[in-house]
């Protein structure tokens, strides 16, 4: 904090002012619909943007699924170091906070498997995360889900949910890679029925940590 102050506001400033720039070239796309064909042809910007450095290939297809959380981390706290309103003379301010808005955004969607299928499935026009009726109909998959909600339920301690825990985490990782998977083969549909399944397993994992003696478990769907 010590060094920022020493920067000069004008050395700051061309710095953002860089730093906006280049994050404008990418958001052109969005006026498409005032754009003429050539520039409607333009890819869209997508989270993945932000991410250039551990993030290269971009989204699946061309990318895969899977993220080095770790390199994804450290790119996003540069990130926010640079576009921290703090660091920028009071003309940038709300041009810096909404930079940083975006940028929270898209990490918070990008490390977490659940967040990060939803998002690249609506890039594609397939809506999970609002759709209430994409439930799963498989009856033995609906059982397991009423059985960890009684486990949960009648707990006496948290050590009595540490097996569950385990198998549950078990569950996640195999459906991000049957996700990772789909996406590599641009197979949105596989990629829509697993990211549903996903969701019920990451409900159960909140409900384990936010566990409570005697408090009722609601699955959410």
């Amino acid at each position: 904090m010590l060094c920022a102050h020493r920067i000069p506001p004008q050395t700051i400033s061309r710095r953002f002012q860089s730093s906006l720039s280049s994050s404008n070239k990418v958001e052109k796309p969005f006026k498409t619909q005032q754009s003429t064909t050539a520039q409607s042809s333009q890819i869209p910007q997508t989270h993945y943007s932000f991410f250039p450095n551990s993030l290269p290939s971009g989204p699946p297809p061309e990318g895969p699924f899977a993220i080095d959380l770790s390199a994804l981390k450290k790119e996003f706290l540069q990130l926010q170091a640079r576009a921290h309103p703090d660091l920028h003379p009071q003309a940038d301010k709300k041009r810096a906070e909404a930079l940083s808005s975006r940028i929270n955004e898209a990490y918070k969607t990008l490390q977490n498997p659940l967040l990060r299928a939803q998002y690249l499935l609506s890039l594609r026009g397939i809506e999970v995360a609002e759709d209430e009726t994409a439930k799963v109909e498989d009856p033995e998959l609906l059982m397991e889900v009423l059985d960890a909600r009684e486990s949960i339920e009648e707990a006496e301690s948290e050590d009595d949910l540490v097996e569950m825990r385990e198998r549950n985490e078990e569950r996640i990782a195999e459906s991000t890679e049957i996700i990772d998977q789909a996406f590599k083969r641009d197979d949105l549909e596989a990629a829509k029925s697993e990211a549903v399944k996903l969701r019920y397993w990451v409900n159960i994992k909140e409900s384990i940590e936010n566990w409570e003696k005697g408090a009722p478990v609601v699955l959410q769907h």
